[in-house]
């Protein structure tokens, strides 16, 4: 069966509100086919994501109703294995008491980043497959490892760069930052085989307008990176923002009109070298 993604937004209500609503869906799952996965809550927003194993949205909205009435606004078909790299889990957390009660206040926001490396053809045709091939493994390693030091999850691996998902937004910048030092360092070292990388970041609801999970903010950072200069972080106002009283070395880059997006994006720059 497919797999969904609901959106709900209920001003007002409480981490145990949700959960005594996922509890009622779970007691009514098996009438319409269904399977409620998990779920994240934001109550600051008022927003719930659920995910749910259902033949069809129908039968998603039914159990819903007739459970406790709370009908979502949007719905989006989702891959498993795509929900757990931008989101972490796919199922309930396991309960922190021997009672097995779960309350979920975790939010679905993420701040998702793309890095890109410059040139990557170029280098292939230069240096030949097999250095370039050792160069790809080192790039890959520098970013990796700041990934895992600063708590991202890696979406995707495009070659020669990565999609990579925070729960944090300034955790996200932060790794930006690392990246970009390592990368200086390691050019220091290797003179004759710089690596230099281009960074994009934005961040976002999972369920919006539209049927793709994240898709307007993985667009968006994809739009950035691309158009970030080689060693240049570019982030959205709403990252800046967020990042706010975590002294950040932020400056405005100003507007940029970019492909798919019908207004301009006010972007800041990370100015990584002065950290």
């Amino acid at each position: 069966m497919p797999i969904y993604m609901d959106r709900h937004d209920i001003k007002g209500i409480t981490a145990i509100d949700v959960a005594e609503a996922h509890k009622k869906d779970l007691k009514l799952q098996d009438k319409y086919g269904c399977k409620a996965l998990t779920y994240w809550f934001d109550e600051a927003n008022g927003t719930t994501f659920c995910l749910i194993d259902a033949p069809h949205k129908q039968a998603l909205e039914q159990m819903h109703h007739e459970a406790h009435g709370d009908v979502p606004n949007n719905i989006i078909e989702v891959a498993p294995e795509t929900v757990n790299a931008f989101l972490g889990r796919i199922e309930d957390p396991k309960p922190a008491t021997s009672t097995g009660d779960i309350t979920i206040n975790e939010s679905a926001f993420r701040t998702i980043m793309f890095t890109d490396m410059e040139g990557s053809t170029t280098i292939t045709t230069r240096l030949g497959d097999e250095k370039s091939m050792e160069l790809l493994r080192s790039h890959d390693a520098i970013v990796r490892n700041a990934i895992k030091i600063h708590g991202g999850s890696e979406v995707k691996h495009t070659g020669d760069g990565f999609m990579i998902s925070f729960s944090s937004v300034s955790n996200a910048v932060e790794c930006a930052i690392s990246i970009q030092r390592d990368f200086n360092s390691y050019n220091k070292k290797e003179p004759d085989t710089p690596l230099h990388l281009r960074i994009g970041i934005s961040a976002g609801e999972p369920v919006v307008e539209g049927g793709d999970l994240f898709g307007s903010t993985v667009q968006l950072a994809a739009r950035i990176c691309n158009h970030a200069e080689p060693k240049q972080i570019l982030v959205t106002s709403v990252v800046q923002k967020l990042c706010m009283g975590k002294k950040l070395p932020f400056s405005d880059h100003g507007e940029a009109t970019l492909r798919g997006f019908d207004e301009p994006e006010l972007l800041h720059e990370v100015n990584w070298q002065s950290v």
